[in-house]
């Protein structure tokens, strides 16, 4: 059933039912959120969209040129339980002329098939919800070639509402995002990779009504900011963006090099943890927000044990919100898909769990802070101090900006120097020279190499080797290096 009638479309928006049951004052609070959040929303479409708030729905008018980016912003907005599109009469005050109008608009679907009649009804009118229902269903099985009325397994559901003397008949329904509208929750800032778990646990709390910033913790140069930049910009136009949320870069290559410098390989992965969760707490607590979001799994990796987490967390006494606790990866990766972020997390590296050699899965306390008490926090206060931070909104000419280094798969012409940036005891074996420079060294190292060679960068999957050899670009200009990615 098409709506035919105008040039316009009618939307009644359905209130998440979590909001219908708070009192009237908190009530009010979040349909008028949830009221401003759609203004900012649809009038960058265009100005000709109408919102209109009551107690318990929002109803939208769109120009039908606009329809599906209205209903595409409208289905990924929190606060929104079920959308209906509706056509909208006025003036239908007796029974006689709403079936009259209904048929004109649902006779021809009905042939041949089971039908049902549902109506709601508020105001003051001379019959009930049920008469209304038995008259037009009456009028469309007389004046149909519909093969029955069936209460229970209709093949086709008339629905309508009428307000008043105002009809609207209901033409699609659609299950919307639910959850709370964004910012009746408060702030929280999300330890943002770019990788499954974070964009999933971002997205949740998003879904929440929490406006959430993101902080990134870049050791992978600015090919790496920008990737993540780009799926905090994807999430944050999808789901967010009727608020201003921040993007923050904390240049954490010199916290790496004093981590290697200072810390037993075992214990390596859980003081990364610390360091960044350190360093979100300042950041969080220069913003004025209350709480830090991370994308960790019980079990999932070694420094996501019970007893991890919790040596992990000693290290800041901000709120901690962890909504992906109990999931497992299935689980997780099904969201990802569901939200479009899977493609991102499939080709953003994860760094935080390649530079521990045989990691702990159940560390000590005790040994922790031994351990903790050997790094370098001025190195930690500088890299805070050198965070940049800008407004999503404000990453797209970053994102246009990232061009994709060219990758070498033959060998045959031997000018090259393969650089294999994993571990220091992996190298692999070419027909060129080749030597091993872990990742976290390159930044020191490669301004020392002969600059009048061609270099090409590697590791196993091409991720990381097509982050850094950008990053050796930008930040030394030079030309001279590559990616080498074997042919399988």
């Amino acid at each position: 059933m098409q709506n035919t009638s105008g040039k316009t479309q009618k939307f009644i928006l359905k209130l998440f039912p979590e909001i219908m049951i708070k009192g009237s004052s908190a009530k009010r609070q979040m349909v008028g959120q949830l009221y401003n959040n759609l203004l900012n929303i649809l009038e960058r479409i265009t100005p000709n969209i109408k919102v209109r708030k009551f107690s318990d729905k929002i109803e939208v008018v769109s120009p039908v040129e606009v329809l599906p980016e209205v209903r595409r912003r409208l289905l990924d907005t929190s606060g929104i339980e079920q959308i209906l599109e509706a056509i909208q009469f006025d003036d239908m005050d007796t029974l006689d002329k709403i079936k009259v109008k209904v048929g004109e608009l649902v006779i021809d679907s009905l042939e041949g098939k089971t039908f049902v009649v549902r109506a709601k009804r508020s105001g003051k009118h001379e019959f009930s919800s049920v008469e209304m229902e038995q008259t037009v269903g009456g009028y469309l099985l007389a004046h149909s070639s519909a093969k029955a009325v069936d209460l229970k397994n209709a093949e086709i559901t008339v629905r309508m509402e009428l307000i008043q003397n105002q009809l609207n008949l209901i033409t699609t329904k659609y299950k919307g995002l639910s959850g709370f509208p964004i910012g009746t929750q408060g702030d929280i800032l999300s330890l943002m990779s770019g990788g499954f778990d974070s964009t999933v646990a971002s997205y949740l709390t998003m879904k929440r009504g929490i406006k959430t910033h993101f902080v990134f913790f870049n050791l992978g140069g600015n090919a790496h900011e920008i990737g993540v930049k780009q799926v905090a910009l994807y999430l944050w136009s999808k789901f967010g963006s009727s608020h201003k949320v921040k993007f923050i870069s904390v240049p954490f290559d010199d916290v790496l090099e004093e981590i290697f410098r200072s810390t037993p390989p075992s214990y390596m992965g859980v003081t990364l943890k610390r360091l960044m969760l350190k360093a979100s707490g300042n950041i969080a607590e220069s913003m004025e927000i209350d709480a830090l979001l991370t994308g960790e799994s019980v079990a999932q990796v070694s420094s996501q044990t019970l007893r991890n987490l919790a040596i992990i967390d000693k290290a800041s006494d901000m709120l901690i919100l962890r909504p992906l606790s109990t999931m497992n990866k299935p689980e997780i990766m099904s969201i990802a898909n569901d939200i479009g972020t899977r493609h991102f997390a499939e080709a953003m590296p994860e760094y935080c769990g390649v530079i521990s050699q045989n990691p702990i899965t159940h560390g000590s306390f005790k040994r922790m802070e031994k351990v903790a008490k050997q790094f370098n926090y001025d190195v930690l206060d500088k890299a805070v101090q050198d965070a940049k931070s800008i407004y999503v909104h404000d990453v797209v000419d970053d994102v246009a900006n990232l061009k994709a280094v060219e990758v070498i798969q033959d060998l045959k012409e031997k000018k090259y120097t393969v650089i294999d940036i994993r571990a220091e005891d992996e190298t692999i074996e070419t027909s060129c020279e080749t030597i091993n420079i872990p990742f976290h060294r390159l930044k020191s190292e490669f301004s020392k190499l002969p600059q009048d060679k061609e270099y090409l960068l590697y590791c196993e999957k091409g991720i990381m080797s097509q982050l850094h050899a950008q990053y050796l670009r930008d930040e030394y200009k030079c030309e001279n290096v590559r990616v080498y990615r074997p042919k399988n």
